[in-house]
């Protein structure tokens, strides 16, 4: 847009030379969000390296998220159910197999929050993945839980119905499930197909084997 439009069609805004002193970048003494209410890195139970909890806008200001587990092995099926009505005030969607290992590269869930930011589920339903999420996500998201489903962490052994509570305070993320039967699910555990079914040898499969977790930095 050339100045003399923009002059025309935004007579009141003011041009950058004409704009006041601005500070961009704010001292650590003065944050923007206050400590606790937008990154933070949690740990229990569900995520014994550590896992990563992004909030925005009021969520979670009355403190911990109770909800029942709703189970997905893939971004796929998670949106099919979300586009279906499946998913309902109260739960946490466990997203899964999805981490350095499963992904493989650790995908980002950013389409699932639009989805539910846009049905109005953004402070009622939380989300918790071994995956990623992009910097615009919106909601209670957990994301980068470690150890991975796809290396066997507990994140593999939850189940449809399951209670899971989020404790920003406390900084926590813990499934409500005794450790015996945690033990006695995980016993059971196999590593997922796209895991299982990689050729030895191959270019994925030293993928696999050198990645680190993402309490690590997913590094190789």
């Amino acid at each position: 847009m050339t100045s003399l439009k923009r002059a025309a069609a935004l007579p009141d805004v003011p041009t950058l030379d004409e704009m006041p002193p601005q500070e961009i970048v704010s001292p650590v003494s003065k944050p923007i969000a206050p400590a606790n209410n937008h990154i933070s890195v949690l740990k229990g139970n569900l995520a014994p390296e550590s896992c990563l909890l992004k909030l925005s806008g009021k969520t979670l200001e009355k403190g911990q998220f109770r909800g029942t587990a709703r189970v997905f092995e893939s971004e796929a099926d998670t949106m099919a159910a979300i586009r279906a009505g499946e998913i309902a005030a109260g739960n946490v969607i466990v997203v899964r197999n999805v981490g350095p290992v499963g992904g493989p590269g650790m995908p980002e869930m950013v389409m699932l929050t639009i989805q539910l930011q846009g049905r109005g589920l953004g402070e009622d339903v939380a989300l918790i993945t071994d995956g990623r999420f992009s910097g615009v996500s919106h909601g209670i998201l957990i994301g980068h839980i470690s150890p991975e489903a796809a290396r066997g962490g507990p994140i593999a052994a939850v189940h449809d119905g399951d209670t899971i509570v989020i404790d920003p305070g406390a900084r926590t993320l813990r499934l409500e499930v005794p450790a015996e039967e945690i033990a006695r699910r995980m016993a059971d555990w196999r590593a997922p197909p796209s895991v299982a079914a990689v050729r030895p040898g191959s270019v994925h499969d030293k993928y696999i084997r050198l990645v680190s977790s993402a309490h690590y930095g997913c590094v190789l």
